[in-house]
């Protein structure tokens, strides 16, 4: 058996610790091949994702040959790709880590019953969260809806220890032919824009454990009060990366809760804090498992005959950061440069495109799904229902943030307005430059022109949307 090749097949699982099929593999015995296929799923992703996978593929394909095994690449649907694999190799199995989106849900569905119709083994692993969806259930056996009690439910849980990086994998003898990551062009469509986002990527295992050992080195003590402030470097960026696997959540989960156990000095508030964020993305998995319409429908009943408004003139404004509204503004303009959004900024954006501008809220979730690199299915639908009031938020659903109030309140020295804004500033940072560097040339938008006026004023804006949900219960 240990001379059957295991197909090892990788998606967004891109790093050797804490990934539990491939430490089962590699402590297996079997040779291993590790393949990533450019699929259905793949092919979907909008620009900054597809190219943050290719970015993350390279990394990835380097530290596979660091333990003596490579990357395979292949092109096209998923199961014909696994099944001409298992014809050339003669291999018995094919492993993979689960996902929870519905079209990676729908693709491996099939090819886990396909393949075992035809006599192979295929199996398939937890790693990309702490709690399987199902295994976390209310006291009457139904799945959470509200965030709160989710917490509650699982804070203290038991979480497995991390497994180690393996320190080799065993090669097979003659390797199959791989297609060449160049050839893919994963980056074609963010066009000059790849050139600005890469300045502020981390890409790969390495910088992602860089990246949480600096948090809870530095910052962690005191991430309850500063990550609301998107001027601050005060969170752990650890978001991008965990998208792609570069980091598995128990690594994240274990370093939180030693830095929670010896935090008594004053930082136990802030890590668990952090730990409630990182449980913000179990919950958000855990609903798009259980409601697998969050991805594309309103989750709540009756918000169907919601009047959401389509795609206009005032849309297209938001998604240039041109909007008037200069925290607005900064935040899409920070997403065009670096690929993400602070979490603060996105509650605003995504509040004045769903409330003052009343947009529906799927044209604000394509929108981020084609702009950022940290973009996570479920998370990304959570999110913007969240914000609409059509989603899982316990508040009121008229909730409407005003974004001069909140930039008054997160961002009163306008450290972040002032760095991704350059209109009005004699000497524009670097930051806010980039955006018009990024941002495509038939947008014909210059640093040295005039800032824009307000699409709508503030108040009118929540009264409009007052009324609309004030009708919606008529």
């Amino acid at each position: 058996m240990t001379d059957t090749p295991l197909i090892l097949w990788i998606r967004r699982d891109l790093r050797l610790a804490d990934h539990p099929a491939l430490a089962e593999a590699a402590s297996s015995g079997r040779l291993v091949i590790p393949v990533f296929v450019l699929d259905e799923v793949a092919e979907a992703y909008g620009a900054a994702p597809k190219w943050r996978l290719g970015e993350g593929l390279a990394a990835y394909a380097k530290a596979l040959e660091g333990i003596g095994s490579r990357l395979i690449l292949r092109r096209g649907a998923a199961l014909e790709v696994l099944r001409a694999l298992v014809a050339e190799t003669g291999a018995g199995a094919v492993w993979w880590q689960r996902v929870y989106d519905p079209a990676a849900q729908a693709r491996d569905t099939k090819v886990k019953a396909a393949l075992k119709a035809e006599g192979l083994e295929a199996r398939s692993f937890a790693g990309a969260l702490l709690f399987e969806p199902w295994e976390v259930e209310t006291g009457q056996g139904g799945f959470y809806k509200v965030y709160t009690p989710f917490w509650k439910a699982v804070k203290g849980r038991d979480v497995a220890s991390p497994a180690a990086p393996p320190k080799a994998l065993r090669a097979p003898e003659a390797w199959p032919a791989s297609d060449r990551l160049e050839d893919w062009a994963l980056g074609a469509a963010m066009r000059r824009g790849a050139g600005i986002v890469t300045k502020h990527a981390h890409v790969g295992e390495a910088k992602a454990l860089d990246r949480l050992h600096g948090f809870l080195d530095a910052r962690v003590q005191d991430y309850r009060e500063a990550r609301d402030f998107p001027g601050r470097a005060a969170t752990s960026g650890l978001s991008e990366n965990l998208t792609w696997g570069e980091i598995g959540p128990r690594t994240i989960w274990h370093g939180g809760v030693r830095a929670l156990q010896e935090g008594a000095a004053g930082g136990a508030e802030g890590a668990e804090h952090f730990l409630k964020e990182l449980v913000w993305r179990e919950f958000a998995a855990h609903l798009m498992h259980h409601t697998p319409e969050i991805a594309s429908q309103n989750w709540r009943e009756g918000w169907d005959a919601f009047p959401w408004r389509g795609d206009s003139d005032a849309a297209e404004r938001w998604r240039r950061g041109m909007t008037g509204e200069p925290f607005v503004d900064a935040a899409m303009r920070e997403m065009y440069v670096t690929g993400r959004m602070h979490n603060r900024a996105r509650m605003i954006a995504a509040s004045y495109l769903t409330k003052h501008l009343l947009t529906d809220w799927r044209l604000g979730l394509a929108w981020f799904e084609e702009c950022l690199i940290d973009w996570d299915p479920a998370s990304n639908a959570m999110g913007w229902q969240w914000v609409a009031g059509s989603g899982p938020d316990a508040a009121p659903y008229f909730r409407v943030f005003n974004p001069a109030g909140q930039a008054e309140k997160f961002d009163s020295d306008r450290a972040y307005r002032d760095r991704w804004i350059a209109e009005g500033q004699k000497k524009p940072p670097q930051t806010a430059l980039d955006f018009f560097a990024a941002c495509p040339e038939s947008w014909g938008l210059s640093p040295g022109q005039r800032y824009p006026k307000p699409v709508i004023s503030l108040a009118e804006g929540r009264e409009r949307a007052l009324a609309a949900y004030a009708s919606r219960d008529r």
